[in-house]
């Protein structure tokens, strides 16, 4: 497994941008597909956008696509979410999440590694 921490969340107003950082140890990170999940009060966690090992396939949930993108950097093992255009319900506790398999998993269960989160807010 790897040991992952996220970075980047904060308040922000409707209409703005952030970028979450997601930070991994271990040396076989460029192995792993890396995804980003949120879950907001009283929800579920769901699904944001994963990239698979290499960088060079991305696939986004509906509610976020054209507005977010997911990248990463295996030099400094480290994952991105750039959010843009963001709405009041984009708020939630942002996941970053590992899983040792090729692809584009999107599925809580696929992913055996998690971050402790990052709150993003988005004031109207």
């Amino acid at each position: 497994q790897v040991q992952l921490v996220e970075s980047g969340g904060g308040l922000v107003q409707a209409g703005g941008s952030l970028r979450l950082s997601c930070a991994a140890s271990g040396r076989t990170f460029s192995m792993y597909a890396m995804a980003w999940f949120r879950q907001a009060p009283g929800k579920e966690r769901e699904f944001v956008a994963v990239v698979n090992w290499h960088g060079g396939s991305t696939y986004y949930a509906d509610s976020v696509k054209g507005r977010f993108t997911i990248s990463r950097d295996n030099a400094k093992n480290t994952v991105y979410l750039q959010m843009n255009s963001l709405k009041p319900e984009d708020t939630a506790v942002y996941y970053c999440a590992a899983a040792p398999r090729t692809g584009t998993p999107s599925s809580v269960a696929d992913f055996g590694s998690w971050g402790q989160g990052t709150q993003v807010t988005v004031s109207s």
